[in-house]
């Protein structure tokens, strides 16, 4: 037991504060209500503070070096680096190049077709007309060659439909999805050929998207988009009655705002795609290693044993039957 004298005063006997109470003593006994009830009674009195003129004109002078700081900082981070600019300009410089290049090959290709055509011309000059209307015909199946006849026309149209000039949300635009389902109703009704936006489309056309881009065979594409098939009206219009297409396009209308529309023609002129170029698989050719030891194997039953002689094949108690 600690004996506590009785003549001790209390102060002492009290033991010591710690230290982390000292913030809690500050808030609790020396709030900061009494010097704002200082400064409320020293405005009701009329004794605002005086700031001084050079107070003022310091106050002012800080605040305009800050505003220029911060706007050179704004301006230094928004501005792009060196290296960032000299990156962009060699990437523009190469697309370019390559956008040069593409449009020289493409010229060169469609060179190559016309003299392709003369040649195949002059040699089907003495064919039967069997013959040329063969091949004209496997060109029109395959897009080879253009064809004309009577048709439906189906648009799609995602340029400013239904929706405010600022919307952004890609369920308003046309995908590729959108233009696969009217081309696949089409072939179902019987199509004998089909173009998008004078794009033919062959047995190898692919439609795809990149991005919010509409690609056909690599091609972009905007819209609005034009869906031409040479064939039988009827038979086509319920194709995409019967395939649901129509209720998609009308659905496509009501909630994204795409317009569409199914438009008969009684004459349609639809381009010829370049011949294809195959491509061949081979198998590979196969080469014998010299310096690898042969396998021995080992004579099968009723061929030449080791000594040259035909061996009898086993017996296995059946007869044979001729």
């Amino acid at each position: 037991m600690t004996d506590t004298r009785p003549d001790q005063p209390a102060a002492a006997r009290r033991a010591p504060v710690d230290a982390s109470m000292t913030l809690l003593n500050e808030v609790m006994h020396r709030p900061l209500d009494p010097g704002y009830a200082a400064a409320a009674a020293r405005r009701a009195a009329g004794q605002t503070p005086h700031r001084g003129r050079t107070g003022t004109v310091a106050l002012v002078a800080l605040a305009v070096v800050l505003g220029i700081v911060t706007t050179a900082a704004a301006v230094q981070l928004r501005a792009p680096q060196p290296g960032v600019i000299a990156a962009r300009e060699t990437l523009e410089q190469e697309i370019l190049e390559r956008q040069a290049t593409a449009e020289e090959l493409s010229a060169r290709g469609a060179e190559l077709s016309g003299e392709i055509e003369q040649l195949q011309g002059a040699a089907l000059s003495g064919a039967s007309a069997d013959v040329l209307d063969s091949l004209q015909e496997e060109g029109a199946l395959t897009g080879t060659q253009p064809v004309e006849g009577q048709g439906v026309v189906v648009t799609l149209d995602d340029t400013g439909g239904g929706l405010s000039s600022g919307a952004t949300d890609a369920s308003s635009l046309v995908h590729d999805s959108d233009l696969q389902r009217v081309v696949n109703a089409l072939w179902a009704g019987g199509a004998e050929a089909v173009a998008i936006n004078d794009q033919r489309l062959t047995g190898l056309s692919a439609i795809r998207s990149a991005g919010d881009a509409v690609l056909v065979d690599l091609q972009p594409l905007v819209g609005p988009y034009r869906v031409e098939a040479i064939g039988d009206p009827d038979a086509m219009r319920t194709s995409l009655l019967r395939s649901g297409t129509s209720d998609f396009l009308q659905l496509l209308g009501t909630q994204y705002g795409i317009r569409s529309g199914v438009t008969t023609q009684s004459r349609l002129d639809l381009p010829g795609r370049s011949a294809p170029t195959l491509f061949f698989a081979h198998a590979p050719e196969t080469t014998v290693d010299s310096d690898a030891p042969a396998e021995e194997t080992s004579p099968a039953p009723g061929t030449t044993d080791g000594s040259g002689t035909p061996s009898a094949p086993h017996e296995t108690g059946q007869e044979i039957v001729e």
